[in-house]
């Protein structure tokens, strides 16, 4: 009789346990943490210090962790990301809505760039240069009322900033190659925003654009940092797609992008930055594709970056700056342990966390 309790003992051990071991165990018998245990390690480096961090970065920590989780705790660093924008569009509405204003404000922007010599800082001041505007219609002020827009929000003075957009046609920027190579992944966003808000659609002009831009068959011939750009721009148009981690995404929509990034992975995982390497496999993830090849090695990939003294992933130059790798480790978090998409926070659905809206914002 003992022997038989023994027997049945090991095997509910064989049967609760073992799978959890296996999980963390690779080849060569080598014990490393699962994907989920190293996405817990790195929210926990953040999450204990994430309010050292600036409106700006908390909130873009804060409400990509409550659309994956739900969780109430990152009401704060959503209200912090609703002042900011409060901040910004009450700025627009007061301060900088005449042609006079919104040129002092985009030759400010501009000369920002003048003595930068980062390559990404070059070609954006050589593209914008001729158009500095769109330092404050495309990379101000439409994130800012598209971000209100996805809290069910809008500024009070919504028509009078709705009449700026429309002083401007987005094709000239959205279409201009050279614009292209220095803005992808911000131009995707933009368009997306501007079909979000019920303004000018040039997503299609757009995408079109982008692939006489970067065309497959050149891209060994394109550097690192264009390369990236490319594969940014292309992931930038699935994420904006989903409204940013909100809503799933169906594979046949973008098939094109799919293929492509399917049958470049291995290229990508070498040429491309942790960060867009994330955005590569948490796009599979938002099409329902978890059991993809592309998922399991970006997911690889980002484990095989950790740096496990400071339970992060550093940047290409080794920096474990907890600002400046903000966007990079939340993106590990959410492809290491990715949890559902959702369209939260709203005041229409999550009341709680808008119990005091920042001045300037109303419901819509």
């Amino acid at each position: 009789m003992f022997v038989c309790r023994l027997k049945a003992l090991l095997l509910m051990v064989v049967i609760f346990i073992v799978p959890f071991v296996q999980a963390e165990i690779i080849e060569g018998g080598k014990t490393v943490p699962s994907f989920e245990q190293d996405a817990a390690s790195i929210r926990h480096t953040y999450e204990t210090q994430l309010y050292t961090l600036s409106a700006f970065k908390a909130g873009h920590y804060g409400l990509r962790m409550y659309r994956q989780t739900m969780d109430s705790k990152y009401s704060a660093a959503v209200w912090s990301d609703m002042a900011r924008v409060a901040s910004r569009l009450n700025q627009f509405s007061s301060e900088v809505h005449t042609p006079k204003q919104i040129e002092a404000y985009s030759n400010k922007r501009l000369s920002t760039y003048v003595d930068d010599t980062d390559i990404r800082s070059i070609l954006r001041y050589q593209a914008t240069k001729t158009m500095p505007e769109y330092f404050y219609l495309g990379v101000d002020l439409l994130g800012s009322m598209a971000r209100a827009n996805e809290y069910g929000l809008k500024h009070r003075n919504d028509k009078q900033l709705r009449e700026i957009i429309r002083r401007y046609d987005f094709k000239k920027y959205a279409t201009d190659e050279a614009m292209i190579k220095a803005w992808a992944a911000q131009l995707a966003n933009q368009v997306y925003w501007l079909r979000q808000l019920g303004e000018q659609d040039v997503v299609e002009d757009f995408v079109e654009a982008f692939k006489l831009a970067y065309p497959d068959e050149k891209d060994a011939a394109l550097s690192k940092q264009q390369y990236g750009n490319k594969i940014y721009g292309l992931t930038h148009i699935l994420l904006a797609d989903s409204q940013y981690y909100q809503y799933p995404l169906k594979e046949s929509d973008h098939q094109w992008i799919y293929d492509y990034l399917r049958n470049n992975i291995d290229t990508i995982l070498e040429r491309a930055k942790e960060d867009i390497i994330s955005e590569v496999g948490i796009t599979f993830l938002l099409a329902g594709l978890e059991n993809d090849p592309v998922v399991y090695k970006t997911q690889k990939h980002i484990q095989d970056a950790i740096n496990r003294e400071k339970n992060m992933v550093p940047s290409t130059s080794n920096s474990t700056d907890l600002t400046d790798g903000e966007h990079r480790n939340v993106l590990a978090i959410m492809l290491l342990d990715w949890q559902t998409p959702h369209a939260a926070p709203t005041i229409q659905n999550e009341p709680k966390a808008f119990i005091s809206k920042p001045y300037g914002l109303v419901g819509k």
